[in-house]
C-alpha cells in the first residue's frame, strides 16, 4: 500500500489520489516513486474513504500546524474522498490549517461547480497557473480538456476568492521571467495571491 500520509521538508502532506487530468512536463511525480520521507507514492488500487480516515487515525498530529492535499495525484478527482477526509480532520483536529494544492480544473473534472464548497472547508486554496495563456498552458500540462483548461482554472480560482480566506495562484520557475510577469498579471485579474514555486525543491 502507498503512503496516503507522508511528510516532506517538515511539512505534513495527504495523498490520495494517482489520477490526473494533467500530465505536466515538469510534474514531480516523474522523478521515481516518493518524495520526502514516504516511501511509496503510487497506489496499487485507489485508497478507500475508510482507508483514509483509518491513515488520519493513525498518525501523530501533535505539533503539526498544517497539512495540505497534495500528493501523486490531483486531489479533486478524488472529490468525494477530498470533501470527507477534510471534514474528518477538520472535525477531529479544528486547529489544524487545511490547505488545497490543486490545478484548478475540479469543475471540469467533476462535471459541476466546486469551489464554494471546497472554499468552506479548506483554509487555504493553492491554485498551479503555470503559463500565462491558454496556449501555453496547454502546451505544458498536456491536459485532457485542451482549449477550456485555462479558463475553467481561472473561473475556479475567482470563485474561490469570493468564498476563501486564503487563495494562491502559483508557478513553478522552469519558464521565463517574462512569463513568470505576464503570470503574475493574470493572477492579479482574479483577486488571488503570487508566488513562483522552485523545481528544484519540487514545492
Amino acid at each position: 500500500m502507498a503512503d496516503i500520509i507522508y511528510t516532506l521538508e517538515g511539512g505534513v502532506y495527504f495523498n490520495i489520489t494517482n489520477k490526473c487530468p494533467c500530465n505536466c512536463a515538469f510534474c514531480i511525480r516523474t522523478k521515481g516513486d516518493a518524495v520526502g520521507e514516504a516511501k511509496r507514492l503510487w497506489f496499487d488500487e485507489e485508497p478507500k474513504f475508510e482507508e483514509i480516515k483509518q491513515a488520519i487515525d493513525d498518525y501523530d498530529f501533535t505539533n503539526v500546524e498544517e497539512v495540505v492535499f497534495c500528493g501523486y495525484g490531483e486531489p479533486t478527482n478524488a472529490y468525494d474522498n477530498l470533501v470527507a477526509s477534510a471534514k474528518y480532520l477538520k472535525e477531529i483536529k479544528p486547529s489544524i490549517k487545511l490547505r488545497l494544492n490543486t490545478n484548478g480544473l475540479s469543475d471540469l473534472i467533476n462535471n459541476k461547480p466546486t469551489a464554494k464548497e471546497l472554499s468552506s472547508i479548506f483554509d487555504c486554496i493553492s491554485v498551479s497557473l503555470n503559463e500565462p495563456t491558454s496556449e501555453k498552458y496547454d502546451l505544458i500540462t498536456r491536459n485532457i480538456f485542451k482549449g477550456k483548461a485555462f479558463e475553467s482554472m481561472l473561473s475556479f480560482t475567482a470563485e474561490c476568492v469570493k468564498h476563501c480566506k486564503e487563495v494562491v495562484m502559483t508557478v513553478v520557475d522552469v519558464i521565463t521571467p517574462e512569463d513568470i510577469e505576464k503570470c503574475r498579471l493574470v493572477c492579479e485579474s482574479t483577486g488571488a495571491k503570487f508566488r513562483v514555486r522552485s523545481y528544484a525543491k519540487g514545492r
